[in-house]
């Protein structure tokens, strides 16, 4: 059977429950004079949150002739792996704090669990940090809005880890969704066969469980919360902001559409035992002119990874690790037989990586131009999911305002 989750929806509801009115705050100007980086210069960073994750993308930066001087973490092994992979001159710092005071530091990258992302980000721009910041963005619709607000009171650069955004393939793909005609569904899945029990066995170094838990309720500590963080809504969304983040976002960018009007979410925790946050769900989303499902199973290989399909009139574009293929449809009235596969008319191939995201992040420190994945898009791209979750709780329907910054259940 299933796990119960009544038993987690009260404090969620809490958080999620109307959120304050006001548009999202549009982007401030500066002068030249606020630019902190010249052309040729190089830029130093410090890592907030180093584990496996933070180091792959600190890794990527580092590619590129980035220098990591300092390094954050609240789990020992990962600030020790955080160091060596930074080199010789960087520095430990148990408060990240303290890496925002650091004079020579330029920039940050953020790579905690998601409830730290909106206190990270709102004091490393307020401390003159430009930033680069996993996804997605927020916890919560509402943290999204106050995210946007202070970045645009300040003249730092953000970028949110939403590589396709970045990804030549990805861009080279929405030209052809033209070809599609009219296209009014669109279809998101993720299939992974990762969902076992959770690991709440002890931990092998001790960690900084207060300075893990910040502004998230208290809870006694359990390694598994510690292990498997996006598992527990105290933490994270889930992986319906996870995955779904990277998906929709592609939904909304291509359709030109913004984000949805309304969700709805059912799911259950099947599989995964002792985590709260679904491993087998589907979303519909509800937008002005289409309408749009986002399904996840994290018990089953079908596929074996991502997929977005644009089904239009005319055509059916299909997007995927390998790029995107364009299917040509069949005349109204006929079908295709149990063995005729639809014809390929055109294809872009391709692959992902964080590289020329990481890069468009640094060209964009250096020359103080809008990066391809700031704040709104951040934003707007991970507030379809939040919705669904808050649809998911409230066993409901759950609908947002057109600002995205308020919602209805």
């Amino acid at each position: 059977m299933p796990e119960s989750p009544k038993l987690h929806r009260r404090s969620f509801l809490r958080r999620s429950a109307a959120l304050g009115a006001g548009a999202l705050a549009a982007p401030a100007v500066f002068s030249s004079a606020n630019r902190v980086l010249g052309a040729n210069e190089r830029i130093v960073m410090g890592i907030l949150g180093s584990g496996g994750r933070g180091r792959n993308v600190m890794k990527t930066h580092q590619a590129q002739g980035v220098e990591f001087t300092a390094v954050n973490d609240i789990y020992r092994p990962n600030l020790y792996a955080g160091l060596k992979q930074a080199g010789e001159k960087a520095q430990s710092y148990s408060d990240y704090r303290k890496v925002l005071d650091l004079k020579d530091v330029n920039a940050v990258l953020i790579g905690t669990p998601e409830h730290w992302h909106a206190p990270m980000l709102m004091d490393a721009v307020a401390a003159g940090k430009d930033a680069y910041c996993e996804k997605p963005m927020s916890h919560s619709i509402e943290e999204g809005v106050r995210m946007v607000k202070a970045v645009r009171s300040t003249d730092r650069i953000v970028q949110i880890g939403m590589q396709r955004r970045s990804t030549p393939s990805v861009i080279s793909a929405k030209d052809l969704l033209p070809k599609c005609g009219e296209v009014y569904l669109v279809k998101a899945y993720w299939n992974w066969d990762w969902s076992k029990p959770l690991d709440n066995s002890p931990l092998g170094e001790e960690v900084d469980w207060k300075a893990f838990l910040g502004p998230a309720p208290w809870h006694e500590l359990e390694p598994k919360r510690f292990r498997h963080w996006r598992y527990f809504w105290d933490y994270s969304g889930g992986n319906c902001t996870d995955q779904g983040t990277h998906l929709m976002d592609v939904v909304q960018w291509f359709m030109g559409s913004g984000p949805p009007r309304a969700a709805t979410c059912h799911g259950a925790v099947y599989a995964m035992t002792g985590a709260e946050t679904p491993d087998v769900f589907t979303a519909a989303f509800e937008y002005p002119k289409f309408l749009a499902t986002w399904t996840l199973d994290y018990t089953n290989t079908m596929d074996n990874g991502w997929n977005i399909q644009f089904l239009g009139r005319k055509a059916t574009l299909w997007l995927d690790n390998e790029g995107a293929r364009l299917y040509a449809s069949k005349a109204t009235g006929t079908t295709y037989s149990r063995s005729e596969k639809p014809q390929v008319i055109e294809e872009v191939p391709g692959s992902l990586s964080d590289e020329h995201h990481v890069r468009n992040f640094l060209e964009c420190v250096k020359s103080r131009k809008e990066p391809n994945a700031p704040v709104e898009v951040g934003h707007l791209a991970v507030s379809g999911p939040h919705l669904a979750n808050v649809a998911w709780h409230h066993e409901g329907r759950a609908r947002l305002n057109e600002d995205a910054t308020r919602v209805y259940v």
